[in-house]
């Protein structure tokens, strides 16, 4: 088996079920341990395996991820039953060029002071493992599985739920 290409389509696919939504839930660990989520906006690139966060270098969640880079990343799309959990580590980067590639006006809002905020950094998490679920988004398709699992004792909703190493 052709690892490399395996992995592409691992990326590819995820890519396919983050797309579209567009803030997600990142959790990190404090250094007493106790985890903690926020949300935040994913930026939209052509998906290559890492995801791409704005925020302020001073932020809490900057700390978090310098004492410990693993995080989580959880993806909800609820109208079209799609789940998606990311397991990363993150570190902080201050790269100019890239946070002028990955800027967009409307990020004045969180971030008033635009590009030339000094504390403007990015956070970049290279995923390691995900996992997702996905099922069927037609209500009928639902219930009648739903249904059918009750009759016969065996969980089958429909749609797929995978788990995906990156390493």
């Amino acid at each position: 088996m052709d690892t490399t290409k395996s992995r592409i389509d691992e990326i590819k696919v995820l890519g396919e079920k983050i797309k579209g939504i567009r803030i997600a839930m990142m959790t990190t660990a404090e250094s007493d341990g106790t985890l903690r989520s926020r949300p935040m906006a994913t930026q939209e690139v052509e998906f290559d395996g890492d995801l791409w966060f704005f925020t302020q270098a001073s932020a809490p969640k900057v700390n978090d991820v310098q004492g410990h880079q693993q995080v989580n990343i959880g993806y909800a799309a609820p109208d079209d039953n799609r789940y998606v959990s990311v397991s990363g580590t993150a570190e902080l980067l201050r790269d100019r060029n890239k946070l002028k590639e990955l800027w967009k006006p409307f990020l004045k809002v969180w971030f008033p002071k635009g590009l030339e905020d000094p504390d403007l950094a990015l956070l970049k998490v290279t995923i390691t493992s995900a996992e997702y679920w996905d099922a069927p988004t037609n209500k009928m398709v639902l219930l009648a599985n739903m249904a059918k699992s009750l009759v016969t004792g065996q969980q089958d909703l429909g749609g797929e739920n995978k788990k995906i190493e990156m390493r």
